[in-house]
């Protein structure tokens, strides 16, 4: 079954929330900077920072709608397979 790896650059995010806006399951935002994150229960494990994770291929829409939303373009995925 395809999984889709996700990727934020967090030195570039505005904190605009667009992405939690559109895709709370998998985009959350950092309490301590205010910048937008993975939800922890998809962040790739022994990753250091928030920036990575894999999701369901059903969550795909969704983020690929904040992707092609985000104002600064810091959100990237690719369907893997695992």
């Amino acid at each position: 079954m395809a999984k889709i790896k996700v990727w934020i650059d967090r030195d570039q995010c505005i904190a605009d929330m667009v992405c939690v806006s559109l895709c709370p399951d998998v985009f959350e935002m950092n309490d301590e900077d205010g910048k937008s994150q993975i939800v922890e229960q998809y962040r790739v494990e022994h990753s250091e920072s928030k920036s990575v994770g894999i999701v369901p291929e059903d969550l795909e829409d969704c983020v690929a709608s904040a992707a092609e939303s985000c104002p600064v373009s810091i959100i990237h995925y690719e369907k893997i397979e695992e």
